[in-house]
């Protein structure tokens, strides 16, 4: 077994251009004062991080993390959510993920790609400079648009979508091979990969490769009704990064799984504070210390209703109060005695 780290709190929806979450030192200030011991970092915010710099230079990255530990925190991952995504965009999905490009490549699909490779090798590199062992991003998709199959997919259409998509990862995932970082995916409905059958398609057209990994959330899975807590039992030699995130699914006579196109405050699934929704997080955090996840609880706002101020305010506590520190003594060894053969003999009956 071993004890959950944390708490720490993702910036990627703090960042504002008013301060204290508009640069790194008022963020760090911000989330120490709350009680946070750790903050994940997106690369893609460059009032945070210069991630080419970061790449180039270990000696920038040491500043960095100097910066963030004289707050009492440390880097407990970088992220590319948006980076990743762009490695594999469907033409149906070009305009609008063209909002997470530089101007200079909107409309030129190829070349944004290529961007967003460069980029995801970039951040091997920068989280080795930092000493990080783990890396959390999104996969891309270029099937999600068959998901729910009308007209019926024709036949290899999958096998061939995972294998190009393996392609597309797989001279990253050498990338970070060699700078000794795995990589994390973090299953996401508009992902191809979604759910635990996606994951070991893209486990197996990769190869098995040893640094595709997991960032667990459980709020996707809300949605997916999927059962999050067999997941674990599944998956937990996968799991490496952790979202403490919380959702609920209340459906009714006018809609549910697909939302019916509403905002998210007026979905049948729908994100929620952690908490404040319907995931089990009591025997989350028991399943993953038992397991012997070595991961951080990193806490993510994506509340349709509870503000972010109060999100953050809350989210310490309530992570701090799941963290389970983990025993290394049996209950009943008090009861217990020295291993004595003849003893042992004698109980089971034989001469």
């Amino acid at each position: 077994m071993k004890t959950i780290k944390g708490p720490a709190v993702y910036l990627a929806q703090f960042m504002d251009n008013k301060a204290p979450f508009n640069s790194l030192e008022g963020l760090c200030k911000w989330a120490a004062d709350l009680g946070y011991k750790g903050i994940q970092i997106p690369t893609w915010e460059s009032a945070l991080i210069d991630l080419e710099r970061a790449a180039d230079s270990k000696t920038y990255c040491d500043e960095l993390r100097g910066k963030v530990e004289s707050y009492g925190l440390v880097v407990t991952e970088l992220c590319t959510h948006l980076q990743g995504q762009l490695v594999a965009v469907h033409p149906a999905y070009d305009t609008m993920f063209d909002n997470f490009a530089p101007d200079e490549l909107k409309g030129k699909p190829k070349e944004r790609t290529d961007w967003a490779v460069k980029q995801m090798k970039m951040a091997a590199k920068a989280s080795r400079h930092f000493g990080l062992d783990v890396h959390g991003t999104f996969s891309g998709s270029l099937l999600w648009h068959t998901h729910h199959p009308w007209p019926q997919r024709p036949e290899g259409l999958v096998e061939m979508g995972f294998q190009e998509l393996a392609k597309r990862w797989m001279p990253i995932l050498n990338e970070f091979d060699e700078q000794g970082v795995d990589v994390c995916y973090e299953v996401h409905p508009g992902e191809d990969l979604h759910d635990g059958v996606t994951f070991e398609r893209f486990l197996s057209a990769t190869n098995n490769h040893n640094r595709v990994n997991l960032l667990y959330d459980p709020s996707h899975f809300v949605l997916q009704q999927l059962d999050y807590l067999t997941y674990i039992d599944h998956y937990h030699e996968y799991i490496k990064m952790f979202h403490v995130k919380d959702a609920e699914f209340n459906p009714t006579g006018k809609k549910g799984t697909f939302g019916g196109y509403e905002d998210w405050g007026d979905r049948a699934g729908r994100y929620r504070h952690p908490g404040d929704g319907q995931v089990d997080f009591k025997t989350i955090f028991s399943k993953l210390t038992q397991y012997g996840c070595d991961v951080w609880a990193v806490m993510e706002w994506e509340c349709c209703i509870k503000s972010p101020e109060q999100g953050a305010r809350e989210g310490a506590p309530f992570i701090q109060s799941h963290i389970i520190q983990a025993t290394e003594k049996k209950f009943d060894d008090f009861a217990g005695s020295e291993i004595d053969k003849d003893k042992l003999k004698k109980i089971l009956g034989i001469n």
